[in-house]
């Protein structure tokens, strides 16, 4: 099978690449390594063909998605740092790329998986949290949420062209996926509590520490997209992805700590401090994947503190 993965360098869509690789399927990326990262891919060894492009591209991403059975799009602008630094060109790259991913699939029948997120929810109160609950989220000026919007238009496109056209559509929403490779420059939560405790820096907890979050090893999200994929059932459906121990900031860092032998100091940062303007963070997330686990079987294997091995381990080794 030729598999094509848009962001196929990035975090997630590296692991992925790996495993349809492992699994004997032909696989090429399409990514702007504008937070993708060759080194992501050394592994494969040039077992994988790599485009580098940008999914609004149409000619480009209709060219590939001809020549491939299968298409998992992983391609956007992520991260909350991202968004509210580059607003505009992540509504753009988000919605008019997606749009252009979608329409190629429509086009020359393939299936297609596309990669969404919890952020669709907002900061709905009602937890956990199931794929029919309702987005609650914050006003326009709150550029934080656009990430938001922009999946959820995203998923609504998908929808659409599922509904009115059979486009052969799954939609995943990943909750806070972590592990080996994850870049910590992106606001990214764990990776940046890992880092500074095996540097012996400060790890810094942003507003009381108080909120919770629960957190899925990236081996977990991967084989959650393989058993999907593997079955015609999927689609047209939305899924949840997502990890099983709910934990406060707080305690995240303590346990990062010990769990590294560190000499880190834990401190706590203001979100003003933390941020550009327009952020708003919510209490809690967490999923409820009673769905994916009725579809096919999946549900998660590495608890919390597992995770934080393998990324401190990953650490140590790349440095």
């Amino acid at each position: 099978m030729k598999v094509l993965i848009t962001g196929g360098a990035g975090f997630i869509g590296s692991h992925l690449a790996e495993h349809y690789v492992a699994a004997g399927h032909s696989v090429s990326i399409l990514d702007n390594f504008f937070s993708g990262n060759q080194r992501n891919l050394d592994s494969l060894n040039g077992q994988v063909n790599i485009n580098i492009g940008d999914i609004r591209d149409a000619e480009l991403v209709g060219s590939l998605v001809k020549c491939s059975d299968l298409v998992i799009h992983m391609a956007a602008a992520l991260g909350v740092e991202t968004i509210l630094s580059s607003p505009l060109e992540s509504i753009s790259t988000n919605i008019f790329g997606s749009e252009i991913v979608l329409k190629a699939a429509l086009e020359f029948d393939k299936r297609i998986l596309i990669a969404s997120t919890s952020e669709v929810y907002g900061k709905n109160p009602k937890q956990p949290l199931s794929e029919t609950d309702d987005r609650v989220v914050g006003a326009p000026q709150k550029i934080r949420w656009t990430y938001s919007d922009s999946k959820a238009i995203e998923e609504a496109t998908a929808y659409a062209m599922f509904k009115d056209s059979g486009l052969k559509v799954t939609t995943v929403r990943f909750f806070n996926t972590v592990g080996p490779r994850q870049a910590s420059n992106y606001g990214m939560v764990l990776p940046n509590f890992i880092r500074a405790a095996l540097s012996n820096q400060d790890v810094r907890v942003y507003g009381n520490g108080n909120q919770t979050r629960v957190f899925c090893h990236v081996f977990d999200a991967v084989s959650a997209v393989g058993k999907l994929l593997s079955t015609d059932t999927s689609i047209g459906e939305v899924f949840n992805v997502g990890g099983i121990t709910e934990i406060s900031m707080n305690t995240l860092a303590d346990l990062v700590v010990a769990r590294t032998n560190s000499n880190s100091s834990i401190i706590h940062v203001p979100y003003d401090e933390a941020y550009l303007e327009g952020f708003e963070d919510m209490q809690r997330r967490v999923p409820d994947i009673t769905k994916i686990k009725s579809f096919c079987n999946w549900e998660p294997t590495f608890r919390i503190e597992s995770i934080i091995d393998s990324i401190a381990m990953e650490m140590k080794i790349s440095h």
